[in-house]
């Protein structure tokens, strides 16, 4: 079973692994959509969020890529398993940036998939993921990138 890390801060606890860091928040993003931010400075290395995902087949995964959903879910390839999820919390609205301040953390056993700061990161600034997988991966992704 998973088990997030003690981490400094209070959590909105919504399911048994869902642990959202209070200061957390969506708003808008000129020329991305949603993102998601924080109220707060967080150290490098912090747990921002650990959510549950929804797994489905790989045939499913061919009905969502014809839907707007497939800009939202994640692959999920447990023991090299071709199958894809979608994530519950804010984990589908986290932007993708090349130079992203986060690394999404995918614990399969557990059906969860966590946010980790990679960098400090100030209060009012966008949190970021590399769509990539690795924080640092500088590979061009799917779509153009603002």
């Amino acid at each position: 079973m998973y088990r997030a890390p003690a981490i400094a801060g209070a959590f909105l606890c919504i399911l048994v692994f869902m642990q959202i860091l209070s200061s957390l928040h969506v708003q808008d993003v000129a020329g991305k959509g949603r993102g998601v931010f924080s109220t707060t400075d967080l150290a490098a290395g912090t747990t921002i969020e650990v959510s549950p995902v929804i797994v489905m087949s790989g045939e499913e995964r061919k009905k969502l890529d014809e839907t707007l959903l497939h800009d939202y879910i994640f692959e999920w390839e447990p023991e090299g398993q071709k199958l894809c999820c979608m994530a519950q919390g804010y984990i589908s609205v986290y932007n993708h940036s090349d130079e992203a301040n986060c690394e999404y953390y995918m614990h399969y056993k557990d059906e969860v998939i966590e946010i980790k700061t990679m960098k400090a990161v100030a209060a009012g600034e966008e949190l970021c993921i590399n769509y990539n997988g690795d924080f640092d991966d500088k590979k061009p992704v799917w779509f153009d990138t603002v």
